[in-house]
């Protein structure tokens, strides 16, 4: 099972191991666009942020390879840190697997850099691997650079700077050595991570043939697109303001470029390459991969399952956003509570908190009815799911209410729940996820965007404080 095939790795890696043979290849994606069984790939569709939908996807799977992020947003509002999206999806893959009796997890993460401080986004990836981890599926973990193939985000983002601008200013981040890794290297370390079990429960950094600062990528780029850059060192600029800049230059969105800026400070090379020394023969240099990622191709006949992916820089459609709302946010766990104890809390708690105006009644079977002085209808209506719910996660339905539109048929209802989540690798932490999924206001999109959503994310933030308190 792969998880994000029809991302620019998936579906190159999807390929691979149907040419490879012997192997029942499923891919999994969050629609079902491409045909079934297309070019040897069986396909399943999956909202990852749904624990239930993960759990069916997963099942029959002997291994599963992941390759999701969320540094792109899916529904029209967004009210969460990337992060704290990666942890929720992340640890419903693990729970999904481990209770679809997977064998391993093969996760491709990014390169740590060797002490200090990390970035937001490199901190994300080690927390991923952790959330996998976390609930007895032994993992695989695959760390690797800038991937040099055809369809990657980050390359589509370093030539359109290169194509678009003849005067390139350099500030001190473009001084940082990294290790890129050619497509088609790092297709033999995953494939080798799949098929090879003596792998299993390992932390594998690759890395290509040389170390590279990202100037030297950009020279070489110029090269290779055979175009004249000047390159002005500026040590002064800061990795947001240059976020700001590539974003607008590249016309990508900030949500997918700010991460990646602000880990370039760091110095990311792999610390040894044992994976691809077992594999033998030699590493794809930069120029050669990236000849390779330009140059126009087709897909040759059975092998047209997904569209071709794309060199150009990712931008986001807002017409293709679901209208519906999602937030995410990571609060403080009290010791000795679980999910069970911090959702009875929040029901305690959060009539107290606008007292006199706001009632929560316990209405048994019809749910938790959330009631304001003076209206004949409820705000809105929980239905408690006792069958989806554990120890480390208190799971609410939206059933009802004024500020609640009930969901077209087939789509997914809106969700809140509470989750325990594990992170930290040896000094193991826990924190509490509290999030709202799919959920469809009712309200006129603008007074939902910047009134009831506004005071949802002061009213959790305000839980958090309480918590912390505990």
């Amino acid at each position: 099972m792969v998880a994000g095939a029809a991302g620019f790795v998936g579906r190159a890696l999807t390929d691979r191991l149907v040419q490879r043979g012997g192997l029942r290849v499923v891919g999994l994606s969050r629609s079902q666009r491409a045909s079934p069984d297309a070019a040897g790939v069986h396909w399943r569709a999956a909202d990852l942020y749904s624990l239930l939908q993960a759990e069916r996807a997963l099942s029959g799977a002997d291994v599963a390879v992941y390759l999701v992020h969320s540094m792109m947003p899916t529904s029209r509002l967004t009210q969460a840190r990337f992060e704290d999206l990666d942890l929720i999806l992340a640890d419903n893959f693990g729970r999904a697997a481990a209770r679809a009796g997977v064998q391993r997890i093969v996760y491709l993460g990014g390169l740590v850099p060797t002490g200090g401080a990390r970035s937001r986004h490199l901190e994300s990836r080690r927390e991923v691997e952790d959330a996998l981890a976390s609930h007895g599926v032994p993992v695989t973990a695959v760390r690797a650079g800038l991937v040099v193939g055809r369809g990657g985000s980050s390359l589509a983002i370093l030539t359109s700077l290169v194509r678009r601008l003849p005067l390139m200013v350099t500030p001190a981040w473009t001084r940082t050595p990294t290790h890129p890794i050619a497509l088609p290297d790092l297709l033999r370390a995953l494939e080798a991570a799949v098929v090879d079990p003596r792998w299993q429960g390992q932390t594998l950094d690759v890395g290509g043939p040389e170390v590279l600062t990202y100037r030297e990528m950009m020279q070489r780029t110029a090269a290779v697109l055979g175009v004249r850059r000047t390159m002005l060192a500026v040590p002064l600029i800061t990795p947001g303001l240059s976020a700001a800049w590539v974003s607008l230059v590249t016309g990508s969105p900030r949500q997918l470029v700010g991460p990646l800026v602000e880990s370039l400070r760091h110095p990311m090379v792999a610390r040894d390459n044992r994976l691809l020394d077992s594999l033998g023969g030699p590493r794809v240099r930069f120029e050669e991969a990236l000849a390779e990622a330009m140059a126009p191709t087709q897909r040759p006949p059975g092998q047209a399952s997904m569209p071709p992916p794309s060199n150009e820089a990712p931008r986001i459609d807002p017409a293709r956003l679901v209208r519906v709302a999602r937030s995410v946010q990571r609060l403080p766990l009290p010791h000795g509570w679980d999910a069970q104890e911090v959702a009875r809390a929040y029901m305690r708690w959060l009539p107290a908190y606008f007292r006199p105006f706001l009632r929560v009644v316990d209405r048994g079977e019809r749910g938790l009815s959330f009631e304001a002085i003076g209206l004949p209808w409820p705000l809105l209506v929980l239905r408690y799911a006792p069958e989806r719910s554990t120890a480390e996660r208190a799971l609410f339905y939206v059933a009802g209410g004024l500020l609640s539109r009930r969901p077209p048929a087939g789509a997914l209802r809106g969700r809140l729940e509470f989750r325990v989540v594990t992170t930290g690798g040896e000094s193991t932490q826990r924190s509490v996820l509290a999030a709202v999924h799919d959920f469809r206001p009712r309200l006129p999109w603008p007074l939902y965007r910047w009134g009831q959503a506004v005071v949802h994310g002061w009213v959790m933030a305000a839980f958090g404080r309480w918590l912390a308190g505990r």
